[in-house]
């Protein structure tokens, strides 16, 4: 047998890719203390703590408005399953977190699903789960958006447009009172 054939077989590790956005990025430089581009191994019986204090938090946002812990992620495995998981939870008493439109309260936590968006104060960040099957350790690989997240991922209006190609969504916001439309103008 060659080397090659004894070798032992490689996992596949679980990546979380979270991808940063705030519209103050370029001013005030809060996500110069985050690693971005490269991969980091985090031992799977910690947690991933990210706020402003760098003595307890793992990554670092340099920003006063910006709780000493904001939230936490929970690498686990499903009871009776192979799938490996992530939990968030809000660590932040003065500010709420939503995940997916869901709203967290202080110490409140949920699933993260495979790809979600979190938001807290004007902080978004794109979480995405590349599944893998190592139990002792999971990766984060950080990248900075340029553009903001929301906005970049909405989903298109799911309203019907009119023949005209005008959008009653659209004449609503210039007039915020409706207005009666004879069906063939």
């Amino acid at each position: 047998m060659t080397s090659f054939e004894e070798a032992e077989t490689e996992e596949t590790v679980t990546c979380l890719h979270m991808t940063f956005y705030h519209p103050c990025q370029e001013e005030k430089m809060m996500f110069r203390c985050l690693n971005f581009c490269k991969r980091e191994q985090v031992r799977a019986d910690e947690m991933a703590k990210f706020g402003r204090d760098s003595s307890i938090c793992r990554y670092n946002l340099m920003d006063t408005r910006v709780s000493r812990i904001q939230f936490s992620l929970q690498f686990y495995r499903k009871l009776h399953s192979s799938e490996y998981c992530f939990e968030i939870k809000n660590l932040s008493k003065r500010t709420k977190l939503t995940m997916n439109q869901t709203e967290l309260g202080y110490l409140n936590k949920i699933d993260l699903p495979w790809k979600c968006i979190i938001c807290f104060g004007d902080y978004q960040i794109l979480a995405e789960i590349q599944q893998g099957e190592s139990m002792d350790y999971f990766e984060t690989h950080l990248h900075l958006a340029e553009a903001p997240i929301l906005q970049e991922r909405s989903l298109p209006s799911l309203q019907p447009i009119p023949e005209s190609g005008i959008s009653s969504s659209i004449l609503l916001c210039q007039d915020k009172s409706p207005t009666e439309m004879d069906e063939n103008e």
